[in-house]
């Protein structure tokens, strides 16, 4: 399985990963964390992603879900891939 070792293993791969604005694992993250999706009808199916599910305390006793992409096997590094899609953007968390 890859795992872009840049990241540290605290963050979603799929940042640097070539798939990115077309796979169906990061447009489900994209849909959890309520953001605008890269892609409306992705149209590339990864194998085997494994995706980490990080339940966090948030002000006023709030709860918080944080999904992230950690391993996949269909992992092909393209650092800084997702920031060239949205340029000027902050970096998913």
């Amino acid at each position: 399985m890859g795992a872009w070792p840049g990241l540290g293993g605290n963050m979603c791969i799929c940042v640097d990963c070539r798939w990115v604005d077309r796979c169906h694992a990061y447009h489900a993250v994209e849909r959890q964390h309520g953001v605008p999706h890269l892609c409306a009808t992705p149209d590339f199916q990864p194998r085997q992603p494994r995706i980490h599910v990080q339940v966090r305390d948030l002000v006023d006793g709030a709860v918080g879900v944080e999904w992230d992409v950690r391993q996949c096997g269909d992992f092909a590094a393209d650092p800084g891939r997702w920031a060239r899609l949205r340029p000027g953007e902050t970096l998913p968390r």
